[in-house]
């Protein structure tokens, strides 16, 4: 029985064994299986992981095994990993110093790493391919490159944190594209690792971007437009070297989620956009150090959520809001210094029109305090009441506040020769002192409203008035009222002698001083200007109210010829502080050879406010060139040698500037009005030209704020520049060499006509002779290569120059840029590659060119003419007529009137003066000529016809 049951548990035992070895065999399969997959790290991810360690200073601090190879398997402190791959790594603030392998890519499952504040050095890793990553942190280490490859195919990234690492220090590197296809990043903070350029526009439309930090780097330039509306919560930009960031802060309004925004330390402008109550969300804002104006909008202090307002260091104006919470504002120029008090009603009114003209810095820095009888810039009182606004050439742009009509005290507001739009405030008619109102030469838009019979309105030079008397000054009666008394001052509405009743007919002064031996010229001079006039249609435009024509011999001042045209709103010296004669007369002048003034440096001061920064419109190798004004409106540009460099050099270029321009004269010449020679002062004094250096129009036109130029605009500067240059090298009496001619020596007036400046290294070409041979002196970039070689200079070498400016306006390029890349850099060979073929010339032109068919064809044009004036040999480039015969047809050209439009008035040129203005007067049906004088302190013409010509030519060429 026993045996029986022993045999049958032997038979179970061994059917278990039978029935169980496949289970037995799986388990261990699984077993085995899963230790394969947890234990055997993939070997090439440990190798990098291996790489790491040995480029490590102190790998001890990781605390990794130093026999395992399974970083997976054993879990490594520092590392995680998905199945047997790397996922993360996780070092930070651990005092890691060393390198990183530069191939950590290869971890290609990485996911999220964290390297931040250690000390690592050298260069980044190449990221590029790592198609799972999603959170990137390096800020707090030393690394000095960053790979151009860096952001390639990051199309999962989330964070990057890169912050204070100097990377690319010497050169500076910038956001890449590449990071626009990273459209999951939510948090991107770059602070303090050299970035330098512009923000780019991708980031703008990265709609999951939540935090933008690239505050402490060199950006510029303007926030792009393309931000507004993005999802932005925290937008840091502070504390910028250099420039920093400029232009409006209006597109910050439209970012409704903002919650921190610190823009402080930059140079942003213009006034906070009064939408920025659309901003709810908003806790702190910080505004401080920056070039801001304008009142604070009371829709900003009244947001819910704002904890931390700060606007320390501006230029604030109106009253200080009363708040509550953290709020610092000193240094801005409020107009009471405790919150909550109200201006007074005259500075309310003053600042209201401030903001019709966009708050102009010059103002705003002036117009300070609760008074404006101060000192405010502009502004002029009596008994204590504003009585005369005089804000003439101040480039003012916006529109005229009505709030001018609530200073009852104003007798004077002249805002000629501006860029206002808009039309006439109505309101401004019940200003019962009002007797003169000078809105000529802006962009005004018809009617004027309806003045009474005692003031005199000046529109003239607006374009959106069909037509105007024969005055330009429409006035309440119909007829032009005469204003009280004489004046020769652009701002005053008129220049000139003009008596008479409040009825009688306004007059217009033409005083002619004739040198001695020149008055068949002069005969034949007026005779031109009044030979032709319209037969159906009359017109008023203003003509210039003082032209010099200097006589052969330039120390012959007795023999000028000088024409002073009555009623006339446009620049002129005549009556300005260079003058100390009266009538117009020279005879109390200080004259230096050629006619020029010697003007105290008092006056100087005056005019740019004791040399002011906020007037220094340039500065160079000589000093610094401050913008200036003459109590009359006359807008000056004062050169001043700073005292560090008067050395001889800077002496010689001082006397060489003075004895150039004082024996030429010509239209696209910047004229020199006077200097000054008092102590260690040597100041020249010049004619404003208020559109600046070209050079700022081609390259810094973003971020000075400017429109780029048009290439009809392009071709007028060139063609202007060239016959500036032809008048030079062969048409004044003896031929010049400008030896600097370049872009930012260039100069344009405010119709973008340009003339030539900067006559401190011109040569006189001895003995009729065009060569010379001196010291090297230019520019780089701009210097012809056989006077670079050999210090022998032609007229071929300005030629050269202006070959290069040529290109210049094509290309919106700088002559020489080091930043450019070196196949690029020097733009003369480069341009002269890509001009080879039409594909290659099309992609060298300016992007901000809007180029037609037509233009481009004048392009090419150019292009050829360009290459032709940097030719090797200087006998193969052109003689600047050739240029200005190239370019003249390019420019629009004149068409005659229709016959049945224009008729000739008959006059016999051979007859005297006298004769045929009488001739003249009575074609048109004027009064005699009997009051007609050729003395040039008295005298009068009547109202000049409708043809009269709209310009002068003088015998030399202006």
């Amino acid at each position: 029985m026993k045996k029986k049951k022993k045999q049958k548990g032997l038979i179970n035992s061994a059917a278990m064994r039978t029935w169980t070895s496949p289970l037995l065999l799986l388990f261990c399969a699984i077993l085995c299986f899963n230790s394969a997959v947890l234990g055997d790290t993939d070997p090439n991810d440990m190798a990098i992981l291996d790489e790491f360690r040995k480029g490590l200073d102190n790998p001890e601090l990781l605390k990794w095994p130093a026999n395992s190879t399974d970083p997976c398997g054993e879990k490594w402190e520092h590392v995680f990993c998905d199945g047997s791959r790397v996922s993360q790594i996780q070092v930070a603030n651990l005092g890691l110093s060393g390198s990183l392998p530069q191939d950590l890519n290869k971890l290609e499952m990485l996911s999220n790493v964290g390297f931040q504040r250690n000390n690592f050095v050298g260069k980044l890793p190449s990221f590029s391919g790592l198609s799972n990553l999603q959170y990137a942190y390096f800020s707090g280490n030393q690394f000095d490159t960053i790979p151009s490859d860096f952001f390639v195919g990051l199309t999962n990234l989330q964070v990057m944190s890169l912050d204070e690492n100097p990377l690319n220090q010497s050169t500076g590197w910038r956001v890449p594209q590449e990071l626009a296809n990273s459209v999951q990043l939510m948090n991107l903070t770059l602070m303090n690792c050299s970035l330098v350029g512009r923000l780019p526009d991708f980031l703008g439309t990265l709609s999951n971007l939540k935090v933008l930090e690239l505050s402490y780097n060199s950006l510029s330039g303007e926030i792009p437009a393309n931000f507004a509306g993005s999802n932005l919560q925290i937008l840091w930009l502070n504390n910028q070297n250099g420039p920093g960031f400029s232009g409006s802060i209006n597109v910050i309004a439209s970012m409704t989620m903002l919650t921190d925004v610190w823009l402080h330390g930059n140079g942003f402008t213009g006034p906070i956009p009064t939408e920025i109550g659309a901003c709810t969300s908003l806790q702190q804002l910080s505004l401080n150090g920056n070039q801001l104006v304008g009142l604070i909008p009371a829709n900003l202090t009244s947001l819910p959520e704002l904890g931390s307002l700060k606007l320390d260091n501006n230029f604030f104006m109106g009253p200080i809001p009363n708040v509550k919470f953290n709020f610092s504002y000193s240094q801005n120029l409020f107009c009471q210094s405790t919150p909550g008090l109200p201006c007074s009603p005259e500075v309310t009114a003053l600042l209201e029109f401030l903001e019709g003209v966009n708050y102009p810095l010059n103002l705003a820095k002036s117009w300070s305090g609760n008074d404006p009888c101060s000192g405010w810039l502009g502004i002029s009182c009596s008994a204590n009441k504003v009585s005369d606004i005089h804000l003439a050439n101040f480039q003012l742009d916006g529109t005229i506040s009505p709030s001018l009509g609530e200073l009852d005290s104003l007798t004077n507001i002249r805002l000629n020769g501006n860029n206002l739009t808009g039309t006439i405030p109505q309101n401004l008619t019940s200003l019962k002192s009002l007797q003169m109102l000078n809105l000529s030469s802006n962009n005004l838009s018809p009617p004027v409203p309806k003045f009474g019979n005692g003031v005199t309105v000046l529109v003239d030079g607006n374009p959106l008035f069909k037509s105007s008397n024969s005055s330009g000054s429409p006035s309440g009666n119909g007829s032009p009222p005469a204003p009280g008394g004489s004046s020769s001052s652009p701002s005053g509405g008129g220049s000139g002698s003009t008596t008479g009743s409040k009825n009688s007919k306004k007059v217009n002064v033409l005083i002619i001083a004739v040198p001695i031996g020149v008055g068949v010229s002069v005969v034949g001079l007026v005779s031109l200007l009044l030979f032709c006039r319209r037969k159906r249609k009359k017109s008023a435009f203003t003509v210039p109210n003082s032209i010099v024509i200097h006589p052969r011999d330039p120390s012959d001042v007795d023999n000028m010829v000088k024409i002073v045209v009555a009623n006339n709103a446009s620049n002129s010296i005549a009556g300005s502080d260079l003058q100390s004669g009266e009538d117009g007369g020279v005879s109390k002048l200080n004259v230096f050879e050629g006619g020029n003034f010697v003007i105290s440096v008092q006056v100087l001061r005056n005019a740019t406010r004791n040399f002011a920064p906020e007037n220094v419109v340039g500065k160079g190798g000589f000093g610094v060139v401050y913008k200036g004004e003459l109590h009359d409106g006359t807008m000056i540009a004062v050169k001043r040698m700073e005292a560090a460099v008067l050395s001889n050099k800077a002496l010689d270029e001082f006397q060489a500037e003075i004895a150039v321009l004082t024996k030429v004269r010509h239209r696209n010449l910047v004229s020199i009005l006077g200097y000054c020679v008092e102590g260690n002062e040597r100041l020249l004094v010049y004619e404003y030209m208020p559109q600046g250096a070209l050079s700022q129009h081609l390259f810094q036109w973003k971020q000075h704020n400017l429109e780029p130029l048009s290439w009809k605009k392009r071709l007028n500067i060139a063609l202007d520049v060239a016959r500036g240059m032809e008048y030079l090298h062969s048409l004044a009496h003896q031929c010049f060499i400008h030896r600097d001619l370049k872009s930012s020596n260039i100069l344009l007036s405010d119709d973008y006509r340009a003339k030539v400046a900067d006559f401190g290294l011109v040569k006189l070409a001895p003995d009729g002779k065009n060569s010379v041979a001196t010291r090297l002196a230019g520019t780089f970039g701009y210097l012809a290569p056989e006077y670079a070689v050999t210090g022998k200079i032609t007229t071929k070498a300005d030629v050269f120059s202006f070959g290069v400016v040529l290109m210049e306006l094509v290309t919106g390029l700088a002559a020489l840029d080091e930043g450019r890349p070196e196949e690029s850099r020097y733009l003369a060979s480069w341009f002269c590659y890509m001009k080879t073929t039409k594909e290659k010339l099309k992609d060298a032109v300016d992007p901000s060119l809007d180029v037609t068919d037509e233009a481009f064809e004048s392009i090419s044009i150019i292009a050829e003419l360009a290459g032709h004036c940097v030719a090797r040999e200087p006998h193969q480039r052109p003689d600047m007529g050739y240029a200005v015969n190239v370019l003249a047809p390019l420019v629009d050209k004149w068409r005659p009137m229709k016959d049945d439009q224009e008729e000739c008035l008959g006059i016999d040129l051979r007859q005297p003066l006298l004769q045929m203005v009488k001739g003249w007067q009575a074609a048109d049906g004027t009064t005699d000529a009997s009051s007609v004088s050729l003395d040039d302190s008295k005298g009068s013409i009547p109202a000049r016809p409708a043809g009269f010509a709209e310009s002068f030519t003088s015998a030399d060429g202006r």
